[in-house]
């Protein structure tokens, strides 16, 4: 039983399967097999957005076909040669906030296959995470529309999937209101998530 990361080899490929088997405190994820750490308790203000955020989706969701899920929630990303098995899958992600509509796409154990829409909050630590890694990981698993929130600029980057590429939405700004390509409820204005 692997109860200390140190126990891992952080240059091995692990899958899924690995995944479930550790039994330690630190909080991660896998990046097409590679450990990846995930950032310290986020600061106060990553924590607010986050709740204002789910507080409005969540509202906006209230009595629909789709689900919103918050961090920490295990998101298992296909790629086009993966199976389902746990032992096929080498990405497994926590994003601050996700829309799932296929109900099929959820288990006990969170959520397998692309959601709909993901939702990021940058933190100091996490940026170039957000912003390369899971933005090329997001895209490569279909995710339709994906979401970049930095609470220290008081913006949100739009990506929507158009033909197996994301395509960058206008910048949206504190004072603009935000809406969703995918889901036209989502509308409201940023200042509500950014006060």
């Amino acid at each position: 039983m692997i109860t200390n990361i140190s126990q891992l080899d952080l240059a091995k490929k692990y899958s899924y399967a690995d995944y479930l088997t550790w039994m330690f405190q630190e909080r991660l994820e896998l990046f097409k097999g590679k450990i990846v750490k995930m950032s310290p308790a986020p600061s106060m203000y990553h924590q607010k957005v986050s709740r204002d955020l789910t507080i409005i989706l969540g509202n906006k969701f209230k009595n629909n076909s789709c689900n919103l899920f918050v961090a920490p929630f295990d998101v298992r990303l296909l790629s086009t040669k993966n199976s389902k098995n746990d032992t096929d899958i080498y990405t497994v992600v926590q994003p601050d906030l996700c829309v799932i509509c296929d109900e099929s796409k959820i288990d006990a154990r969170g959520a397998i296959g692309a959601p709909e829409l993901m939702i990021e909050i940058l933190s100091p630590g996490n940026s170039k995470k957000e912003m390369r890694y899971k933005f090329d990981l997001y895209q490569e698993a279909g995710v339709l529309e994906y979401w970049i929130v930095n609470p220290e600029n008081k913006t949100i980057f739009i990506f929507v999937l158009k033909e197996g590429i994301f395509v960058g939405q206008h910048p949206l700004i504190e004072d603009d209101k935000i809406e969703s390509p995918l889901f036209p409820q989502l509308d409201f204005k940023l200042e509500e998530i950014f006060n």
